[in-house]
């Protein structure tokens, strides 16, 4: 089941595998559901007419993403090399308690087709291509969609305590195309691919799987929601398995694809 968010005349509209769902309708409040009833529910008054107008963002204005970071030993290395405090990343790797942060609200967030952009205070710019889970507010993981959790290396390597500076600003987050609702079961060895064209030249590309993370999803969205309440669910990037190598930064006009399984996540780099 394929849950997607589309433009029309009078604001946007939710679709269910390619037909809209009623006018009205709220992903924040079919995420108040649990996952059983959600399905339910969705059978119900799927079947609308045909869908249509550009793909948006599949996310309410007010819900929140979060991420993890560190998840996986490619990004444990790559943080340790750019950063000052790089035992600090060795750490957090082997630590019970995951890392995790604030990364933006839903209005925020760019989807496929939308712009993205780099920091014009920062020389060292990435994309971090990511399994974004969605969850509902009985804590439970009820699907996934694609991610892409721009970062400002550079600022981040120069202090930890600036990763907000390096993570949340204006076109940091994308996501996209729309949310795969499953059984949490079926999120296993998802793979996970980055594409970079810049001038119509592939300038970086490479391929990835969930497998190799160090982390279960489940521990992931366990801690997140702990002692941290979400009434109409949250979405949870759970970090990154593919990081360009040091020589990469992201330019203006840049075209970024991230594909997570069968969904797929286009963004240019706006100035």
């Amino acid at each position: 089941m394929l849950l997607t968010k589309h433009k029309i005349t009078d604001g946007t509209r939710w679709a269910l595998d390619g037909r809209f769902l009623p006018p009205g309708w709220s992903l924040g409040t079919l995420l108040e559901l649990p996952r059983t009833a959600m399905v339910s529910v969705l059978k119900q008054v799927a079947g609308g007419e045909q869908a249509g107008g550009e793909t948006v963002a599949p996310i309410d204005p007010y819900q929140e993403v979060w991420a993890a970071g560190v998840t996986y030993l490619r990004s444990r290395d790559a943080r340790r090399a750019e950063s000052t405090a790089a035992d600090m990343y060795e750490k957090v790797y082997d630590a019970a308690r995951p890392e995790l942060f604030a990364k933006a609200l839903g209005w925020r967030v760019a989807g496929s087709g939308q712009a993205i952009r780099i920091r014009r205070d920062s020389h060292w710019n990435v994309p971090e291509p990511e399994l974004v889970l969605v969850i509902n507010r009985d804590r439970e993981i009820v699907g996934y969609c694609a991610g892409n959790d721009v970062s400002s290396r550079d600022i981040e390597g120069e202090n930890p305590l600036y990763l907000p500076q390096a993570k949340i600003y204006d076109g940091s987050c994308a996501l996209g195309h729309g949310i795969l609702l499953c059984d949490p079961a079926e999120i296993v060895d998802v793979p996970i691919r980055l594409t970079v064209r810049r001038s119509d030249t592939t300038i970086f590309e490479g391929e990835a799987s969930t497998a190799t993370m160090k982390r279960s999803l489940a521990e992931l969205a366990e801690y997140l929601t702990r002692e941290l309440a979400f009434p109409q669910g949250v979405f949870l990037m759970t970090g990154t398995c593919l990081v360009p190598g040091d020589d990469f930064t992201l330019l203006v006009d840049d075209v970024v694809t991230v594909r997570v399984g069968s969904l797929t996540l286009t963004n240019r780099v706006a100035a």
